[in-house]
């Protein structure tokens, strides 16, 4: 898998100043973007949150799952140590695209889990790939991270790509009424850390 990198810019936040960064798919022509802090060259490991797009959470806030304040809070912790890196990924719904993921949420709100309602629409419970990474991190020269994640699934797929995980640092959200479910299926189901 490969990618064209596009343009760079300035990124001004509420945590902080970073980079935003283009690329697109060479073959699909899907378009990813990396948001960078600080000086994040050298032997020392990356921060780095992998994040797979989730507009119902990151944009329009969303409580049934906990993508939103996930991406808030690994954006805040770059800011914090001041050095870091946000993959954002353009892949919806663990995979299944948003219209899938609207139809997913009807089955939720007649009983079924979030991996019930994957399935039963033909999917697999996560779809997710993350080799798009692997062309990003070259492009950055990083091969050492602190990867901010709950997926062990996440880790295995960025150890494999031949990048070093040399910490996994939890990125764990307050639940709500909305999303109990969906964080119990996420650990029971998934495997995600708790």
């Amino acid at each position: 898998m490969s990618v064209k990198y596009v343009a760079s810019a300035r990124l001004p936040t509420h945590w902080g100043d970073f980079t935003i960064h283009g690329f697109e798919e060479t073959e699909t022509g899907k378009e990813h973007v990396a948001l960078t802090l600080g000086d994040i060259t050298g032997a020392e490991p990356v921060l780095c949150r992998i994040h797979s797009e989730c507009l119902t959470g990151d944009c329009l806030f969303s409580l049934r799952c906990d993508c939103g304040p996930q991406l808030q809070a690994a954006m805040q912790r770059v800011a914090k140590a001041g050095r870091g890196m946000i993959l954002y990924l353009r892949q919806e719904g663990r995979g299944i695209g948003l219209h899938n993921k609207i139809k997913a949420y009807a089955l939720q709100d007649t009983g079924a889990d979030t991996v019930e309602a994957n399935v039963q629409l033909g999917f697999e419970p996560d779809g997710r790939e993350y080799q798009i990474c692997k062309p990003i991190f070259e492009h950055f020269q990083i091969g050492r991270l602190l990867l901010m994640t709950n997926n062990p699934k996440k880790v295995a797929a960025v150890e494999g790509m031949g990048v070093e995980v040399s910490q996994i640092v939890p990125l764990h959200t307050e639940a709500n009424v909305h999303n109990e479910g969906y964080l119990a299926v996420k650990v029971d189901k998934l495997g995600h850390l708790k």
